[in-house]
């Protein structure tokens, strides 16, 4: 009794302690994340919100932004219908080399994205291990938007099937059972039972790897070409301007990406708790 006495006495009254860790907290966050994001907008209005309207959409940028958005979804939905049939075989069934299949599924998030685009380019590439037998028939996958595609597919792979999986390995199977006993056929249980379970963990899984896609850089730059107008998404749309020495250009599709990233991670944050719940 006297230990726990002693335990609970420090955080009767005022905790001195509470505002010590958040100050230091908020003041570690400072130069780390508050500065860096709030430079872009200070710097992209700075010449007023006509100079940074006019940056936005000329018609590279916008092409860019595009590219980027349309490259990401569909890789996003790929790898949530990807993510939730592995997540699906490997909790509900024990074979051999499972484990070994889960590690290989989740090394994308420990390959260098560069690594990983000279990767694809060897694989499909014009002189590729797959990609000269294409050569011949006119076929080429890389240096176009399915290249970009293929490639946020290859960085974001384990994401959505990381969420997804986590939760099928915490889900009680006594609710397939029971479906299982009055009747329902498997495709019916997965339907109609399990599916709803993942509701959070599929939107969660499609929202990460939506907005790990759209800011992938490493890969896209090799399998893309980096061809304005045609190839170039928004983060290299940014390194390009950045180069040429364009930097209100460069900072106007920044603050996009940005503003897309909070709204992302905002709705994960705050509607994850309304998707389980119903």
């Amino acid at each position: 009794m006297s230990a726990a006495v002693s335990t609970m006495r420090h955080v009767r009254g005022f905790d001195v302690a509470r505002p010590l860790s958040v100050g230091t907290l908020m003041f570690l966050m400072l130069p780390l994340v508050f500065l860096p994001l709030a430079s872009i907008f200070i710097y992209g209005t700075s010449k007023g919100l006509g100079s940074f309207w006019s940056a936005l959409t000329a018609p590279e940028a916008m092409y860019a932004l595009k590219l980027s958005i349309v490259t990401s979804f569909w890789a996003t939905v790929f790898n949530v219908l990807f993510g939730l049939f592995a997540a699906y075989v490997l909790s509900r069934y024990s074979f051999w080399g499972r484990n070994a299949l889960t590690v290989t599924i989740s090394l994308p998030t420990a390959i260098p994205t560069a690594v990983a685009g000279f990767a694809l380019l060897l694989l499909w590439g014009p002189f590729g291990t797959l990609g000269r037998f294409l050569a011949p028939y006119g076929i080429q996958l890389m240096f176009t938007a399915g290249a970009i595609i293929l490639a946020e597919i290859f960085v974001t792979f384990p994401l959505a099937f990381g969420v997804m999986k986590a939760v099928f390995d915490t889900m009680n199977p006594s609710l397939e059972e029971a479906s299982a006993t009055i009747g329902a056929t498997r495709r019916q249980t997965f339907w109609h039972v399990t599916l709803p379970s993942l509701r959070g963990a599929v939107v969660s899984g499609a929202l990460l790897t939506f907005a790990r896609a759209i800011g992938e850089f490493g890969s896209t730059i090799l399998v893309s070409g980096n061809l304005a107008g045609r190839t170039q998404t928004a983060p290299l749309y940014i390194f390009a301007k950045f180069n040429e020495g364009q930097i209100e250009a460069a900072n106007a599709i920044a603050i996009v990406l940005a503003l897309l990233s909070f709204l992302i991670f905002s709705v994960l944050f705050f509607a994850r708790e309304w998707l389980d719940a119903n």
